[in-house]
């Protein structure tokens, strides 16, 4: 048998690093860097992240045969500089900026690969992926599917920021794309900024946002900023964005267009703030449609795979799925910049490994995206014996039980198991757990526990063949990405006369923890077969309540990625009002512990 194949995928410096690798086409192990540093959404070298996936693998750098960059440095620095140019005199203030950050290292990205991986062959080569076909892999390749069409859509990659293709076997091409300033994702985070939320990492709490307001200002959006066509291609008015040649995404024309100046990060929302989040998710939500619609007609495939940092958007993926445009969807879990590490990886095997069968597609290939670390109970014990900590270890039956005794009582439960997720959400293995039928649930864990903006939702988790019994979803959603209704018959209705934030005091269905203000829900759906523990603890946990629904949020607080090692676990649960950390076979119960809360790894940064 020929000696397998190694492939090392990295996306770095722009936001959210990462790396994966790739064994012989499967997909063997993925993690971002922000989960080792501390440091969210870390856009530096993954260097811990690549450290991680050859230990996994047990591999040392000498042994790669291939590393693949997801994106192609020279047309991207070719971009910037023809924006520059068009732009000028305006842009000059940040341009010796940005020219001395890539002469510095970003665009003889060969010699940086080679400076931060000692050890790697002389002759093993270093390819680049263009960024949309990173993406296009990333969702094509793991998906159950032989051919599908495929839809990417974010900020930007090199000029491309939403690209239509399709994928046949091993074969991706990509047939269509709109080019840069023209774009989606920059669109959606300058409305993110002027709502007071960080870029690239509170576009879900503008998402959050928007079923508080109302689309006041959706004709405004279609009339002024966006020249929408029937294929879902658009053209921005320029004249009131900043991107181009400034430091901010919006300027004074923008404000004054959406009635003041941006909400600062720590400002009241007002009514106004929720009612530009609906307005962009609705138009959102129609551009979104129209692509796939598009999509559709240009391939002829009845399944769509979407990626890019756009797909995160779970209301859009919903209306897509709702609007029944394709047979079925599939969406990459690390849809955005993390996954095209794995994407580029991917790619490269399928292009230069002609001669190795593919991995035959008996179904889903992210292995229901736990690609991360995982530790033994000896590694957990050593972890809360240095820490001090008082815990009592249960065999898999009796913590089941135990558990489930928990959740009945209303106790906040921090779950920690086995591979860590790969992706900006936690599926089970990295998280919060609650009863949903807790009137009282969603304030405990945003102010108590998460410390984060009341109105933010929480996700229901529930088994694959119970959610059309809670939710109006007829497909899976194994990755927490798309939001359906809850069973009107579950719901209790809220009078119109109530409004704003005063709708979170109302008791909106019978799983009110998980349902949001609109009555929906963004649904995690779990097969024994992709998690087996969750599985089971979500089936004991029906047995003895009659409900198979529970809270999953991931295992972090604000400004912090979610936690990655039994020590990350241990110092979050120590800092928030938990009630239990489960770690592994152990439990550790809040009031039982003689310390005093210990320090984080890092301070949490400003979200």
């Amino acid at each position: 048998m020929p000696a397998p194949r190694h492939i090392l995928g990295i996306s770095a410096y722009y936001h959210d690093a990462a790396a994966a690798l790739v064994v012989d086409g499967r997909i063997r192990a993925a993690a971002q860097e922000e989960r080792f540093t501390r440091k969210k959404n870390d856009p530096d070298f993954p260097a811990q992240a690549v450290q991680f996936c050859l230990q996994y693998a047990g591999l040392t750098a000498g042994q790669l045969d291939a590393v693949v960059f997801y994106d192609k440095p020279v047309l991207k620095f070719a971009r910037l500089l023809e924006t520059y140019l068009a732009v000028a005199p305006r842009g000059w203030r940040t341009f010796p900026a940005t020219l001395t950050n890539w002469l510095g290292g970003k665009l003889d990205l060969r010699k940086t690969i080679r400076a931060e991986l000692p050890g790697l062959r002389p002759d093993c080569p270093i390819l680049f992926t263009e960024h949309h076909q990173a993406h296009a892999a990333s969702a094509f390749y793991p998906s159950p599917f032989d051919e599908a069409a495929i839809l990417t859509i974010d900020g930007v990659g090199e000029w491309a920021t939403t690209t239509i293709g399709q994928g046949r076997g091993r074969e991706i091409k990509l047939l269509k794309e709109l080019r840069f300033p023209h774009s989606l994702g920059l669109v959606y985070s300058a409305f993110t900024d002027y709502c007071g939320f960080r870029i690239n990492s509170g576009e879900y709490k503008l998402m959050g946002l928007a079923p508080y307001g109302e689309p006041q200002y959706a004709g405004i959006i279609r009339q002024e900023l966006l020249d929408l066509k029937p294929d879902g291609s658009f053209w921005l008015n320029l004249d009131y964005f900043n991107f181009l040649h400034g430091t901010t995404m919006t300027n004074e024309r923008f404000h004054r267009l959406f009635g003041g100046p941006p909400r600062g990060a720590e400002g009241k929302i007002e009514q106004r703030h929720m009612d530009v989040a609906r307005s962009i998710q609705v138009v959102t939500e129609e551009v979104m449609l129209l692509l796939a619609r598009h999509t559709r007609e240009v391939t002829g495939l009845k399944n769509l795979c979407l990626a890019g940092g756009v797909a995160l958007n779970c209301v859009a993926n919903g209306r897509i799925l709702r609007e029944k445009i394709f047979d079925h969807l599939w969406i990459q879990p690390a849809a955005g910049d993390a996954g095209g590490a794995l994407g580029a990886a991917l790619a490269a095997w399928q292009a230069h490994e002609p001669a190795q069968p593919a991995p035959p597609k008996a179904g889903d290939l992210m292995q229901a995206a736990l690609l991360g670390p995982d530790y033994t109970d000896a590694e957990i014990e050593t972890v809360l014996r240095t820490h001090g900590a008082v815990y009592q270890p249960l065999e898999p039956d009796a913590l089941l039980d135990f558990t489930v005794e928990l959740l009945k009582t209303e106790k906040v439960i921090g779950w920690f198991q086995g591979r860590m997720e790969f992706g900006p959400r936690a599926l089970g293995n990295r998280s919060i757990l609650g009863d949903a039928r807790s009137a009282k649930m969603q304030s405990v864990m945003n102010l108590k526990v998460k410390f984060r903006e009341s109105f933010r939702p929480f996700a229901p988790i529930v088994r694959r063949e119970r959610a059309a019994d809670y939710f109006e979803l007829d497909a899976a959603s194994p990755y927490m990405l798309i939001v359906a209704p809850v069973k009107k018959e579950l719901c209790r209705g809220v009078p119109p006369t109530v409004t704003g934030f005063d709708r979170l005091r109302e008791i909106r269905s019978t799983l009110p923890a998980i349902t949001h203000v609109d009555d929906s829900a963004r649904i995690q759906t779990v097969e024994r077969a992709g998690n087996p523990l969750l599985y089971d603890l979500l089936l004991r946990f029906e047995q003895a309540t009659g409900s198979g629904v529970l809270v999953n949020t991931s295992f972090n607080v604000r400004g912090e990625p979610i936690v990655c090692t039994p020590d990350d676990a241990y110092r979050c649960f120590m800092n928030t009002e938990m009630d239990y950390l489960i770690l592994g076979r152990f439990v550790i119960e809040r009031t039982a512990q003689r310390q005093s809360p210990v320090a984080r790894r890092i301070a949490p940064s400003a979200d």
